[in-house]
Parts: C-alpha cells; structure tokens; sequence
C-alpha cells in the first residue's frame, strides 16, 4: 500500500511538471539550453502559461536606449573617433581623463626639462655665479615640474626663466607651447561640448505619461500629448513615432523589435509643429494604421511599445535636439481625452502644466477601428433596403386596390344584372 501511494505521488508530481521531467520516469530530464532568439519563438501559450512575461522597454521613459552593445570585438573604431568617445563618456570619466591629460604633459615635460638641466650639469653648478644654465632657478625634478607648468599654461612668474645658452631647451620651449595649445584646445572643446549637448535641452520638452484612445472628428484615433516649458522656442520642431513589435513573417522567420511607422500627419504636414504650447498628437487609426484590428480588450493582450521622437533646432545655439519618450499597452487608456490646460487671461494666453498629463474618460466605442468601419458600412446598407422595400410596398398596395375595386366593380355588375332579370321576371 505504501508503494502503490509512494508511486502515486511520484507521478501526479511529474505530471505537474511535465515540460521538465519525464512523465513514465522518476528521474528528472533536464533539456539543453536554448538560445534567446529559440525560447522567443516558442508557442506563446506554453510561455504565457508558466509565467506572465513582462514587457521590457525598447526605449524608457526619460528618453535613453535600452539596448546595450556586447562582443564588440572592433573597439579600435573607438579610438578612431576619440573625440566623439570623449564626450560619450560619463562625467566622472570625463572629469577624470581632463585632469590626468594635463598631469600627464606637465610630468612628461618636467622630466624632459629635468633631463636637460642634468645632463648639461646645471645641477653641478647650482652655487657657481659665473655658469649660464638651461634654465635658471632650476634645482631638482620638483622646480623642473613647476617650470613645466608655468610653461604650459602661460602663467610666467618670472623667477625661472629659460636663457639663450640653451638651443635645447629653447627647441622643447617651441614644442611644448604648441602641444600644449593643442591639448587645450582638445579638451577644452570637449569640455565646452559637453556641457551644451542639446540632450540637456532635451530636458524640458516633456511628454505625456500616457497616451489616450478615444472618437476625434468621428474617427478613432491614438493620442499623445507633447509641451516645451522654456520660453525659447525649438526650430523646425517634427515629431515622429514608431511601433516596437516583434513579428513572424509568412516565411517563418522571427523579426525581434520590428519598427513600423505611425503616420503622425506626415502626409498632411501636422507632423510639423509649433511647439509654443502643449500640443496633442493625433495619430488616425485607419486601415494603414498598424492599430486597424485591435479593440479595447484586445490591446491589453498586446505586447508593442509606442516610440515618439520629437527633434528640432535649439534656437539659442543652433544645434539640433532630440527628445524621446514610449508607451507600453499598460500607459494607452482607451475611452479617454488630455484636459485642456490653455486658457485666455488678460491680454495673454496661460498654460497650466499642473494639468499637462490628466485626463478624463469619455463615451468610446470598444470595438476596434475595422469593427466600427464595418458597423458604419451595414448601417448604410439597410437604408437602402428601406427605400426599395417602401417602394415595392407601395407598388403592391396599389396593384391590391386596383384588384379590390374591380373585384367591388364586378360584384356591382353581378347585382345590377340580378336585379334586371328579376324585374323581367
């Protein structure tokens, strides 16, 4: 008895993990490891069913790439473009390879100065009033050091100066101020770029913390509010957005993240903005929109992402900014409108950013934009109906009294011929 329960346990506990061991056998049976691209293409209800997949951001919020670059075995292109590298970097970095540059020269350089002075015997002749050397007041790698310094950046204090006993040293003098200009302006210039990146502009164009579904002009159309809270305008302001869905063509492959364009007014010029105040973006879900067949209890299901690009030219330095922002399905709130948050005061038009991401629900239908399309058509269609079956009830209406006073015609007939056969009689 205690086998046969013993059995029976074993089994209902293999049955309860089936993907992972062997029913008809106690002994587990791990299965080799997939790729990624392999695990993704699994059927989505084994998936859905052991666990709820999160979705995972293509893009976050504040504006940065999820996505980070391994086995890049090429990293020399890196140093190809070391300018650029530099201004990539994070501060810290950047704050610590300014100063290791300049700490750098200034030893390199000192030591060479210090060489010279040794090797002339200047250090020999540190009392003696009647020896000319390299440089004077230069007793030991520290002064050497401090000399480099003074060198480099133009300080000239004037206690040790470089006399014109020493070809050397005035040859190091003439390359050490043109690297030194050079090193300046290098990092200087990487410096000043950094710190006027347009993505710091990028800061204060804001985007709506979710996007709304809901009837506009009769038409459903996908919503997304956008403002710029400083008071200088961005140039050629456009705005642009994609759809971030994986996808199976018909061939069978697997495309990860898909891009799909979502037409913003790019036909209409709408997609052209004058960003002053907030402005709602519309985009219409009609038969080209990727969202035709997808409907209010559908679009939980989803797992897309909403990419909005807004970019134009800073018009204080000219430079072009991009600022970017998604939504995922849980921030797209069907059935509902932005509040307004422009309004005419005494002579000048206020915005209230306080009210910049509410909203407020709305009558919408449920139904997706190829359902209500089809609806609208089938309403068509029995007013037509209407008018041709009036018609051939009229026509029959009239052919029956046609019939029925010919009917009453005859029977008078029949009467009055009764009635003259009978007085005959």
């Amino acid at each position: 008895m205690t086998m046969a329960k013993l059995t029976e346990s074993m089994t209902n506990v293999l049955e309860g993990d089936s993907m992972d061991q062997d029913v008809e056998s106690p002994v587990a049976i791990h299965q080799p490891k997939l790729p990624k691209q392999a695990r993704d293409d699994l059927p989505r209800h084994i998936s859905r069913d052991r666990t709820k997949r999160k979705i995972q951001r293509y893009v976050r919020k504040d504006g940065k790439c999820n996505v980070h670059h391994g086995n890049v075995r090429e990293t020399y292109r890196y140093l190809t473009d070391i300018f650029t590298t530099l201004v990539d970097l994070k501060w810290r970095f950047n704050l610590l390879i300014f100063v290791m540059v300049y700490t750098a020269t200034w030893l390199f350089f000192g030591m060479i100065w210090w060489l010279i002075a040794y090797i002339r015997g200047d250090m020999d002749h540190i009392e003696d009033p009647s020896w000319t050397p390299c440089v004077t007041n230069l007793n030991g790698f520290v002064s050497a050091f401090l000399f480099s310094i003074e060198t480099e950046t133009t300080i000239g204090y004037g206690y040790r100066v470089i006399t014109d006993k020493c070809p050397e040293g005035i040859i190091l003098l003439l390359i050490q101020s043109v690297l030194g200009s050079i090193v300046n302006a290098f990092m200087v210039g990487c410096m000043f770029v950094k710190i006027s990146q347009p993505k710091k502009r990028a800061e204060t164009l804001v985007f709506s913390t979710h996007a709304v579904i809901s009837m506009r002009d009769g038409k459903l159309c996908l919503m997304f509010r956008v403002g710029d809270l400083r008071n200088s305008h961005i140039v050629e302001a456009s705005i642009r957005a994609k759809l971030i869905k994986s996808k199976q063509t018909s061939e069978g492959e697997f495309i990860p993240l898909n891009q799909t364009d979502i037409n913003v007014g790019y036909y209409t010029g709408d997609d052209r903005l004058f960003l002053v105040s907030p402005l709602i973006i519309s985009h219409e879900i009609n038969q080209q929109s990727p969202f035709w067949e997808i409907s209010k209890a559908q679009l939980p299901k989803e797992e897309l992402e909403i990419v909005v690009i807004l970019e134009g030219m800073v018009e204080a330095t000219g430079m072009t900014c991009q600022a970017r922002s998604s939504y995922i399905t849980s921030e797209i709130l069907w059935g509902y409108r932005f509040t307004p948050v422009l309004t005419l005061e005494d002579g000048f038009y206020e915005v209230d950013y306080n009210s910049f991401h509410e909203t407020y629900e709305t009558s919408t239908p449920s139904l997706s934009a190829k359902e209500l399309a089809e609806l609208a058509n089938r309403a068509e269609l029995p007013l037509s109906w209407s008018v041709s079956s009036k018609l051939n009830q009229h026509a029959e209406l009239e052919t029956e009294e046609e019939e029925k006073n010919a009917d009453e015609q005859t029977e008078r007939n029949g009467d009055v011929a009764n009635l003259e056969n009978e007085s005959k009689v």
